[in-house]
């Protein structure tokens, strides 16, 4: 579907009350936070939805993955659309379309009907994330002022999940499940006001939608998500999870090969040719597998091991965000004077070694004693790759194609949020169902008639058993963790060979390609 030309080739519209970088940021970061968190933010509500709405315990997984996939799958979509039909405007659609979407969710009656609306939630966040990130090359200037203004972007977007734990907590615990999605709706209204007062418009340029690429992508990622988390409940030799993966892999070539023939594509694969650019997607997908695993389990475990509430829960996981605020900061005003590099192989080690710590965890483990340092860890680590990592993917892009690689970046960090966290979840599942054997035998050893009859009735095995049947799948999610964290570091120290760029220099701290 082309574009007409008087339209690719208007002129760009200022900001209607001309130049305020501070609220542009504002903005742009608001809608970063309300699209990143709204990840997690349904997590903690989980419990209630179940029981509001009916769901069973399989189902209910999918009001995770309706969001995250059509969000992840749809990225590159909407970078492309930014950059044809404008970054604002776009930007402006994305978030009325999100805002609705929550509106929808919120006043849900039953499972089909949530479904939707968080599938539709994901469409807008997938055409507003990439924009927004766009929006900033729009309206900072390279140098020190951009790289200020990826900072705080930075920090938005990586302690947006945490921020989510934390509001789903105090929303359910003192309003209700339906505003963790009704809280969405006056923010989007007011940035979508907000947005021509104070953001420029960019150059649109004449071009076509890959409509197929986008298809191909979308439903090739959603397929081999699907399949790790059948074979967590059926197993691998399943005939609809081994169909899963094969549609997946028929799906997913035929996106590279429609890449390469379209004039147009969603994703120019050239941009990949580009050493520095194409590692620094292979690292955020790597840490992001890691970090939706670290967020997910470490939930699980102190609210089902140390009996958190929800909202003290929420609470535990503000020295993540605070880590990775003040490490994005410190990122961010020192690029220029040591460049990229030693913050990304800095930063993937610490992630490495906060996995590595959490894997010590056990039913004898303590918040202050074996959560709070490995989380501590993965925050500072994860705050100094993001500036880093940013600068690196859009430097050197030519304008009418910053939308594709930064969409392409967004789409690194969801596709390996949720392929990775399907895989641990498998891993998870695996060593549980193993481990529940062990201790069943144990239990029967020890138990009472009266125990056993509860057992049989029920299917439960009683605490201490449950405690130990958790912990050990826990465990063994983090051992596989320690593989994706391994694989980033690798790719920092070997892979990315960004320059030290002077001090004087006033660019994009991020090199070209090698």
């Amino acid at each position: 579907m082309a574009t007409s030309r008087a339209l690719a080739e208007a002129p760009p519209a200022t900001a209607r009350r001309g130049q305020h970088p501070g609220i542009a940021l504002t903005v742009i970061a608001a809608t970063q936070l309300m699209v990143v968190l709204d990840i997690t933010i349904v997590n903690i509500a989980l419990p209630h939805i179940q029981q509001a709405l009916r769901f069973n315990t399989t189902d209910l997984s999918w009001v995770i993955n309706a969001y995250t996939l059509t969000f992840g799958g749809l990225l590159l979509l909407g970078g492309r659309a930014g950059d044809i039909l404008g970054r604002r405007r776009v930007f402006v659609v994305g978030v009325l379309v999100f805002s609705f979407a929550s509106l929808l969710g919120g006043v849900a009656q039953n499972a089909p009907w949530l479904l939707a609306a968080r599938a539709l939630q994901g469409v807008g966040g997938a055409i507003a994330s990439p924009t927004a990130l766009a929006l900033i090359a729009t309206n900072f200037k390279e140098g020190p002022e951009r790289n200020r203004a990826f900072g705080v972007y930075s920090a938005v977007a990586g302690a947006g999940g945490a921020i989510g734990l934390l509001l789903g907590g105090m929303l359910t615990s003192w309003l209700s499940w339906r505003w963790v999605l009704f809280v969405n709706v006056p923010i989007g209204i007011a940035i979508a006001l907000l947005a021509p007062l104070y953001i420029n418009e960019s150059e649109r340029h004449p071009g076509r939608f890959d409509l197929t690429g986008a298809f191909a992508a979308t439903t090739g990622m959603v397929s081999l998500v699907y399949g790790f988390i059948r074979a967590s409940d059926h197993g691998w030799t399943d005939s609809v999870t081994l169909t899963a993966f094969g549609l997946a892999v028929v799906l997913l070539a035929a996106f590279v090969l429609n890449e390469r023939r379209v004039p147009q594509p969603i994703t120019p694969l050239h941009l990949l040719r580009d050493r520095n650019r194409s590692g620094a997607y292979g690292l955020m997908l790597c840490v992001a597998a890691t970090m939706f695993s670290i967020f997910f389990f470490i939930t699980l475990f102190v609210q089902e091991i140390l009996g958190f509430s929800p909202l003290r829960a929420g609470f535990a996981f503000l020295p993540i965000s605070v880590a990775i605020v003040a490490a994005a900061q410190f990122a961010a005003r020192n690029q220029i004077r040591w460049g990229p590099k030693p913050f990304l192989v800095t930063g993937s080690a610490l992630v490495l070694a906060g996995v590595a710590w959490a894997t010590r965890i056990d039913v004898h483990t303590t918040y202050l004693g074996g959560i709070l340092g490995p989380t501590l860890l993965f925050g500072f680590g994860m705050g100094s790759i993001f500036v880093p990592v940013m600068l690196t993917v859009v430097s050197h892009v030519a304008p009418h194609e910053t939308g594709a690689a930064t969409g392409s970046l967004n789409t690194m960090q969801q596709v390996g949020g949720s392929l990775g966290l399907s895989i641990l979840v498998t891993v998870y599942g695996t060593a549980s169902r193993n481990e529940a054997g062990q201790q069943v035998r144990s239990f029967l050893r020890q138990a009472t008639p009266q125990q056993v009859a509860r057992f049989r009735a029920s299917g439960k095995l009683p605490a201490p058993y449950s405690s130990e049947v958790l912990v050990h799948g826990i465990a063994s999610a983090f051992q596989l963790g320690l593989v994706f964290a391994a694989l980033a570091v690798l790719i920092a120290v070997v892979v990315i060979k960004v320059p030290r760029l002077p001090v004087a220099a006033g660019v994009s701290p991020s090199g070209g390609g090698a």
